[in-house]
């Protein structure tokens, strides 16, 4: 039987949230996270809706695919259909071909987990390698050592602080007290947590969201980041001890980000917070 490919309607959300927080497991390959898809809530759920595409066949959910920007899906596969060769040769057929409504002309991207069928077949289609990035991961059973800052929980009401943070920390002015409460009105946030780290006079100078999966499964650190004014003094490890902290606390079984390869100073603010870098994974790309 073929799967079919779709696009789902918001009233399909919960259904793509239900299966991907029952595919994070600490023995898979980092994968799409349900904080990925709450991260992107803070644009609504029609925006949400709009980026997935999901793959099923005879009515079962067995792969998912979040369009980060118009030109780089990110895929992954139900735990059973890691090595299903249709699946893959499925997948592969409807990203590479544009009028299938997945990815358009030209320059492309596709993200797959390490050791799937998918990510094998699409290099054998001609697939090349892409950008790199390091997936690193923090094991959440014992205790996590107290940061050397003052760390809050952003309540409704008082985010203003945490939306400037990330603001200045990424050059961007669209993260907004407004989309910060669209954000914390989705049901992936209902497992999620925003925390705002401030130095010793009370200045604001980091900011984490964490997204758990649920009691037992990995959590995720999306996004994270230290405003430019208060870099090299040890921040970022700071924030990310208490990301790992918080998510102990909700029943995380382990702490997960992903970076580029090429961002060699946030791969070892994570390492610094006791986070394993793990095996490297490559985007596999097409030239226009």
């Amino acid at each position: 039987m073929t799967a079919v490919l779709a696009t789902p309607t918001t009233g399909d959300l919960a259904g793509v949230l239900r299966a991907l927080r029952a595919w994070q497991d600490d023995d898979a390959p980092v994968q799409l996270h349900p904080g990925d898809l709450g991260w992107c809530w803070r644009f609504g759920a029609e925006t949400v809706a709009g980026a997935l595409r999901t793959w099923s066949r005879g009515g079962e959910l067995l792969a998912i695919g979040f369009l980060d920007d118009a030109r780089v899906l990110r895929a992954t596969v139900a735990p059973h259909a890691r090595q299903d060769e249709g699946l893959a040769r499925e997948v592969v057929a409807d990203v590479s071909d544009p009028d299938r409504g997945v990815l358009p002309a030209g320059d492309a991207s596709v993200e797959a987990p390490n050791g799937t069928r998918v990510q094998e077949a699409l290099a054998e289609a001609g697939w090349a390698e892409g950008e790199a990035w390091t997936p690193l991961r923090r094991d959440l059973v014992a205790p996590v050592e107290a940061p050397d800052l003052r760390v809050e929980l952003v309540e409704p009401g008082r985010e203003s602080a945490f939306t400037a943070v990330h603001r200045a920390t990424w050059g961007s002015t669209t993260f907004t007290d407004a989309r910060w409460r669209a954000m914390a009105a989705g049901p992936a946030f209902a497992d999620a947590g925003c925390l705002l780290g401030r130095d010793a006079t009370g200045v604001p100078v980091a900011g984490v969201v964490v997204w758990s999966a649920g009691p037992g499964r990995p959590g995720l650190l999306e996004p994270m980041g230290v405003h430019p004014d208060h870099r090299g003094r040890g921040y970022g490890r700071s924030i990310c001890l208490a990301a790992a902290a918080e998510l102990r606390r909700r029943g995380a079984s382990s702490a997960l980000v992903c970076t580029p390869s090429s961002l060699t100073s946030a791969v070892a603010t994570y390492a610094a917070a006791g986070f394993r870098r793990l095996p490297e994974r490559l985007d596999r790309s097409r030239d226009a």
